[in-house]
């Protein structure tokens, strides 16, 4: 094994040779299988493409059919889920989400982060330090930073299979992202967390069929063997993020029966994979503006009803979405930002969530308070089954559901935001607030990948004119113009602004499609 790249503080402890040794083993075992499931993905999309719509699978009726199965019982400190806040794993970050007052965090090192080699070592720094309560900050201006009396529950969120980690390479390749993580999370902190009355968590990114369940199954019965763990000490709630899982949820969740601890609507990526999948489709798959998709448009109704009954029926947790608002510091804006979120997490709650996401500590008590009203003493509604719940594939296809138009300024927002984030994430932040909204990697794919869409499609706008490559960047140059200005003191930034806006034209103006905004992101970066 070889590990390239900067100098990082502690990363001889965090990349130990029986760390790597852990690694190497799960890369020689698994490697090869997700090769060929992202082939599959691939192929997957090109008949897609060519017309062939998802469908619930007929050689897994079986298990669909059978309602005597369950999931695994709750594990100790994933029993009550009524607020999960998500973030970084930076280490302010780390103490406020822990102090926070949520049920659960979600530590994520997937689309909340760039996976420069300092942040991929320094979030497992700071979550080793932190379950160990070792961990505490001091800003410069003298204010401290510690652990409270009570933490929340830690799941940690890896990278999806798309991603390798250049900077660690078993016989000459890039390692799985994905397995980094993953790996070195449990190693260092498995028996840890056991120790302590909670156990090694995670959530599962990106999935799109019950094979890549199959595969982390695999990949977790594996490393329980090698660190003497008992089978099912890992729990894993799978996000159900993209179209083609959405009609495998149960199939998912048999696929990881003895390990599951629930599925979550990740409804920014679940979006993206509507553009990204059915782009080409035609305007009957034409999204309006990003903010006029939402959760209560019939499309993602169904998907989340739908989630809502599978998780239930099978005995497992649903946890709903997260709204992208934040916190605002003008109190009127404030206000107004509360009774919309307010608003979005009593439909969840009221659906029979057992709890939802929030992106900032300030969310934490009024999204408490919801679901206080809905739960009362009880720490679930799992028994809530749903029964009323009939979804069809009609349903979760019926795009055009959306209604809404494309308009002048949801263009003009759509490249903003990807090219403000982009720079973010170039220079390593990986969640940034952009126009009073937290945007991460799915958020920005939206927005990249509607305006890929609407040009391959000559969408008109509400002002009549034809959404072109020109048009676009145009727009992109008057963005591009107003950033520089912004960055007029701070050369380092002014490059990355270029590099963004670079960026961004071979995501969202070229002819071909990335699949991911992120892959020629990391392979633009430098260290």
């Amino acid at each position: 094994m070889r590990v390239t790249g900067p100098a990082v503080p502690r990363a001889a402890e965090i990349l130990s040779p029986d760390a790597l040794a852990f690694l190497a083993d799960l890369h020689h075992h698994f490697a090869p299988r997700r090769a060929e499931l992202l082939a599959e993905r691939q192929e997957r999309r090109r008949r897609i493409a060519n017309g062939e719509h998802p469908d619930f699978l007929a050689e897994t009726a079986h298990i669909r059919a059978d309602r005597t199965w369950r999931v695994a019982p709750a594990a100790p400190g994933l029993v009550d889920r009524r607020v999960e806040i998500t973030g970084p794993t930076d280490k302010k970050m780390t103490i406020n989400a822990l102090n926070s007052g949520a049920k659960v965090w979600l530590a994520d090192l997937e689309d909340a982060n760039t996976p420069h080699l300092h942040n991929v070592v320094d979030g497992q720094v700071n979550l080793r330090d932190a379950i160990r309560r070792e961990i505490d900050f001091t800003t410069a201006e003298g204010r401290r930073y510690e652990l409270g009396p009570e933490t929340a529950t830690i799941v940690v969120r890896p990278r999806g299979w798309h991603l390798l980690e250049k900077h660690v390479r078993v016989d000459g390749e890039p390692m799985v992202g994905a397995l980094v993580d993953f790996g070195l999370y449990l190693f260092h902190n498995a028996h840890e967390l056991l120790a302590r009355g909670t156990g090694p968590y995670f959530y599962l990114p990106k999935l799109e069929n019950h094979h890549e369940a199959r595969l982390w199954h695999d990949v977790f019965a594996r490393a329980e063997e090698l660190l003497g763990l008992g089978h099912g000490t890992i729990r894993a709630t799978v996000l159900i993020e993209t179209v083609t899982a959405a009609f495998e949820m149960e199939e998912i969740l048999y696929e990881l029966r003895d390990y599951s601890a629930g599925l979550n609507a990740g409804r920014w990526d679940y979006i993206f994979s509507i553009v990204k999948n059915f782009r080409a489709s035609g305007k009957a798959f034409v999204l309006p503006d990003r903010a006029a998709v939402t959760m209560t448009v019939p499309f993602m109704r169904a998907y989340t009803e739908l989630l809502v009954r599978t998780c239930h029926k099978r005995g497992a947790h649903a946890i709903g979405g997260m709204s992208a608002f934040i916190p605002a510091r003008d109190e009127a804006r404030n206000r107004e930002v509360e009774a919309i979120v307010r608003q979005d997490k009593q439909r969840e709650a009221d659906d029979g969530f057992d709890g939802s996401w929030v992106a900032h500590p300030g969310m934490v008590g009024y999204v408490k308070e919801v679901f206080d009203g809905v739960l009362g003493p009880r720490p679930n509604q799992v028994w809530r089954t749903r029964e009323d719940v009939h979804v069809t594939a009609a349903d979760l296809l019926d795009v055009a559901s959306a209604g809404g138009r494309v308009t002048a300024a949801g263009l003009r927002t759509n490249v903003a935001v990807a090219v403000r984030y982009l720079e973010a994430w170039l220079g390593g932040r990986g969640a940034v607030a952009i126009f009073g909204l937290m945007e991460d990697a799915a958020t920005a794919e939206i927005s990249r990948s509607q305006v890929w869409q609407w040009i391959h499609n000559a969408t008109v706008l509400d002002d009549g004119r034809t959404v072109t490559v020109e048009l676009v960047g145009e727009i992109l140059d008057d963005e591009r113009a107003a950033l520089t200005r912004e960055a007029a003191d701070d050369p380092a930034r002014q490059a990355r602004i270029t590099a963004a806006a670079e960026l961004f034209a071979e995501v969202a103006l070229g002819e071909s499609y990335p699949t991911f905004l992120t892959v020629p992101a990391y392979a633009c970066r430098v260290e």
